[in-house]
């Protein structure tokens, strides 16, 4: 199933439904189709062959993410770049997939312009907007092409990077079945009724965008923001009357505290995704009051997008309608099209209630990394994917995400999992947003140290902090060490980018 087949299929329900919004341009179905078929004619005319890999680089632009659709009805690969790395990170994955054209908005000029000495497999350059010098726009450059044959596309249709934290980046080849089951399980999973609404405030090189893809199915309209700006979201889910979001916890926390949120219709909405990163269960709590019984998990990962584990807005609530406190926690249990395991180091799968590794079997799971069979191979020993998470599965099934396995602190002999800690510095009422990691120590090995960002108008005391999370969880798992920063470093999905942290606290040191 190609990614055309979800526009195609909400074309089929009317061509003149809006399709992609923005605030000064609206595509209907009927826009978007014929863009799509213009493109895929350029591509075939610039030589671009099905199998090939296209990238796109651009902030959220409704005619960049038309432009997927165009890049899908040629047969060929789509490579999301994110617009926030460096030069040298941008070129090295546009490298590695070995991507012959790559479509960007005239914003990113100056970024392309590093970029293409670095580039030897780049054929074809398209500026989106506006002509760049001698690269064409997209719109001069779809004034002509001949028709072609469709070609059914390989079973990848999409790579996206992963980050290279931890080394040389990996391509992670995401195939036409990996994404009709997460639509799949998307439609399943969550209320939809009638037509939906999408805002799309998150990039959408990341999650946001492929949750277009089952709204696109049922004819919806995604309404597209270039930039997060929680006053725009804010007036924008009335004005639109949207039906669904995504929003990482870092921005929900950041939009419960917004003065706009009480005075808002927040009416229309049916489905609030959040995911991306862990939630605080006590600030969930209070979105279930604030913006309404409509919160709904989600937990994935590049390799398994999105939908590895759901929790549904119903699924927040006991059957009495009091809030399910005990599973706030939780990232909600395997989706229908997915088998969830705890495995330990061995490739023993682990009992009820025992931590362990996070593993998946599924059609949701990823063909694999791009050439990298080494990497692969490790993803999938003993015939699971491994996600690298720790977690535990609860006597209902519930699958509950204890830390990143790489974010364990060893403290004076104990394994203390960072996002414990975090929970319990998020129940602070002056703490906003916080990171816990750990740096060498010579009498513990590793100390727990927390860097903490409090709430508008908020003092946070640092050793009142350590007190409270000592109360909470122990002086073994309480931070030696606080220190309280005016921002964190995040993610263009929102997450608390710990490796940032530690070294800036390294610099300070």
């Amino acid at each position: 199933m190609s990614l055309t087949s979800y526009l195609d299929k909400g074309a089929s329900l009317g061509r003149g439904a809006p399709c992609l919004v923005t605030d000064d341009v609206t595509l209907t179905y009927g826009d978007v189709v014929d863009h799509s078929h213009s493109v895929a004619r350029a591509l075939a005319r610039s030589g671009v062959r099905a199998g090939d890999k296209v990238g796109i680089l651009s902030s959220n632009d409704a005619k960049a993410f038309a432009t997927v659709f165009g890049i899908a009805r040629r047969g060929a690969v789509w490579c999301p770049i994110n617009p926030r790395n460096t030069a040298g990170e941008n070129a090295e994955l546009l490298d590695l997939f070995d991507c012959v054209c790559l479509f960007y908005r005239s914003s990113y000029a100056a970024l392309v312009e590093q970029m293409r000495p670095h580039l030897p497999q780049v054929r074809t350059f398209v500026c989106i907007d506006a002509e760049d010098g001698d690269t064409p726009s997209l719109q001069l450059w779809t004034a002509s092409g001949e028709d072609f044959d469709p070609t059914p596309p390989d079973d990848t249709i999409m790579i996206v990077g992963t980050g290279g934290t931890t080394g040389r980046p990996k391509g992670v080849q995401l195939t036409d079945r990996n994404l009709e089951t997460m639509s799949a399980l998307t439609l399943m999973g969550y209320p939809f009724e009638g037509r939906p609404v999408y805002l799309a405030m998150a990039p959408l090189t990341h999650a946001a965008g492929v949750l277009c893809f089952p709204v696109m199915a049922l004819g919806g309209q995604v309404v597209v923001m270039p930039a997060p700006d929680l006053d725009a979201f804010l007036e924008l889910v009335p004005r639109h009357r949207v039906t669904h979001t995504f929003l990482p916890p870092t921005l929900i926390y950041m939009l419960l505290g917004h003065v706009k949120l009480s005075a808002t219709d927040l009416s229309s909405l049916q489905c609030f995704w959040y995911g991306a990163a862990p939630m605080s269960p006590a600030r969930l709590e209070q979105a279930l009051t604030d913006i309404g019984p409509v919160m709904a998990q989600l937990f994935g990962q590049s390799e398994a997008p999105m939908m590895v584990s759901m929790m549904a807005p119903r699924e927040h609530f006991n059957p009495d309608g009091t809030v399910a406190t005990h599973r706030l926690a939780s990232a909600g249990r395997a989706g229908p099209l997915v088998t969830v395991g705890i495995m330990d180091g061995a490739g023993n799968l682990l009992g009820q209630g025992e931590r362990g590794e996070i593993v998946v079997r599924s059609s949701l799971v990823m063909a694999g990394y791009y050439k990298n069979p080494e990497a692969t191979a490790e993803a999938s020993a003993h015939g699971w994917h491994h996600t690298g998470d720790i977690g535990y599965l609860d006597e209902d099934g519930f699958l509950f995400i204890v830390d990143r396995a790489k974010d364990m602190i060893i403290t004076g002999g104990f394994n203390v999992y960072s996002a414990e800690v975090e929970q319990a510095l998020m129940a602070h009422e002056a703490v906003r947003d916080c990171g816990v990691v750990g740096l060498p120590d010579d009498k513990w090995g590793e100390r727990v140290v927390a860097v903490v960002q409090p709430q508008p108008g908020a003092t946070a005391d640092p050793d009142e902090i350590i007190a409270f999370v000592k109360a909470r969880i122990g002086s073994v798992k309480a931070p030696k060490q606080v220190e309280v920063w005016p921002d964190l470093p995040r993610s263009t999905v929102g997450k608390v980018l710990k490796t940032d942290i530690k070294d800036q606290l390294r610099k300070n040191a």
